[in-house]
């Protein structure tokens, strides 16, 4: 053990690199990586630590890519009026989203949180929700990255001699085509969300999945053992009025993070109470309707510590395996008082993007940090793989890469082109070559 250790956001990883890195800039990227190689070590990046998975441990270098967070390229505007922006990869979203602002721009899509860095939001396949749009790493256009030959490369979709494949790599491969420095992205102009908010009868919502999830923005939260379900709709440009800030800091603190604490410890020390404590828990909300910048809407605080597992299944798949889901929680009587949570993603082509391919739902299942979660976790990820769901790269699951190779149709090749760019697995970790196979390991046929 190493005088370091570093843990990440939720507490399920746990690591002690041999060093701790903090470069000033992608020439001490350079250096480092250089003798990382030298020393026959590995080396990682690492954002916020918001992956529940060991995605960024390492017993070698640790590096911090924080100081690369500048603004270094605002381009023209196209037709539609989006520009390519690059920014420094260490750069975390909340502080990119006010850069953009800045210009009047801004991502066309976000998660729910607002605290990782870029690159590492990208390497993991972060996405927000939306039927007709994609996750971040679809809105990259470029990047720089410093490979195991201790060069920085500057690749996109378009570049030349194993460029692209690369640049393919690297938009989505949990950090194995190298450590990423700088990321171009298309970003559309500034807009508002208006966002509709209520709590519906679950069946209803299940019904109506057709005709709600087209709608800009849509998903929505299922507390478990209740027949409510907390929607939330967001429309482009709507004219809601802004939500006071009061009525916002009561909402999102008080309630979403103050009072769902409290909850969650009587629910861990009472097991009983959980059933009563979901039902309430989905009615108290409430329903609220208000309009903001983007970024305000599409993320929100999360102060109370969970695990959490995340499954993408084929969209037409959803309502089948919800009610799997459902008949298992209600058998087995799983302590289980954080919802769960749903949303929608469209087809892309980032070759180990879990929507590759098809029209997406996104199921997420979370459980309170002092509570166990094998079990919950176990059981749900059983009912998604019989669904050929694919599990979300930065958070828990029990995955293989020689099950996960047949549900990726590009699996193979982001195989080959890691082979071709870290053949010695500079960049890997027990983690990354469980989940796309160690160097050891042949390449999975097509």
């Amino acid at each position: 053990m190493t005088a370091h250790t570093w843990r990440n956001w939720s507490g399920t990883a746990t690591a002690h690199p041999s060093r701790i890195a903090r470069p000033r800039d992608e020439g001490e990227v350079v250096d480092l990586v250089r003798a990382a190689v030298a020393a026959g070590s590995t080396i990682r990046a690492v954002g916020a630590g918001h992956s529940f998975t060991p995605a960024a441990a390492t017993e070698g270098t640790l590096v911090h890519l924080d100081a690369l967070d500048r603004l270094e390229h605002v381009g023209p505007p196209a037709a539609d009026g989006s520009r390519l922006v690059t920014v420094g990869a260490g750069i975390r979203l909340h502080a990119l989203c006010r850069v953009l602002a800045d210009h009047g721009l801004a991502l066309e899509n976000m998660g729910d949180i607002d605290r990782q860095s870029l690159a590492g939001a990208i390497s993991t396949g972060t996405h927000g929700t939306g039927a007709r749009l994609g996750g971040l790493a679809t809105q990259v256009h470029g990047m720089r990255v410093v490979t195991a030959d201790a060069r920085v490369h500057d690749v996109g979709p378009d570049s030349p001699d194993g460029g692209a494949d690369l640049f393919e790599l690297a938009r989505l491969s949990l950090g194995t085509a190298g450590i990423l420095t700088a990321i171009t992205l298309r970003c559309v102009p500034a807009f508002t969300l208006t966002a509709a908010e209520a709590p519906l009868p679950l069946p209803h919502v299940l019904e109506s999945l057709v005709d709600l999830a087209v709608a800009d923005h849509f998903e929505f939260y299922w507390f478990p053992g209740t027949d409510v379900a907390l929607t939330k709709t967001n429309t482009r440009d709507g004219a809601a009025p802004p939500l006071p800030p009061l009525r916002r800091f009561l909402h999102d603190e008080a309630l979403a993070n103050g009072v769902f604490e409290v909850t969650n410890r009587i629910a861990t020390a009472v097991p009983g109470l959980t059933p009563h404590l979901n039902r309430l828990a989905a009615r108290a909300l409430g329903a609220r309707t208000y309009t903001a910048a983007s970024h305000e809407v599409f993320t929100s605080p999360r102060r109370v510590r969970f695990a959490e597992m995340e499954y993408a299944l084929p969209a037409e798949a959803l309502v089948d395996a919800l009610g799997e889901v459902d008949t298992w929680l209600r058998r087995s009587r799983e302590n289980v008082p954080f919802p769960i949570e749903v949303r929608f993603a469209a087809a892309d082509r980032v070759w180990l993007s879990t929507a590759y391919g098809r029209p997406t739902a996104y199921v997420a299942v979370h459980q309170y940090h002092r509570l166990p979660y094998a079990r919950y976790f176990r059981a749900v990820e059983a009912i998604m793989r019989g669904y050929d769901g694919r599990p979300h790269w930065g958070k828990l699951h029990r995955r293989r890469a020689a099950d996960l190779a047949p549900a990726y149709p590009r699996f193979a090749d982001a195989a080959a082109a890691r082979g071709r760019v870290d053949p010695s697995g500079v960049f890997a970790n027990s983690y990354v070559d469980q989940v796309l196979g160690a160097h050891t390991e042949p390449t999975p046929a097509r």
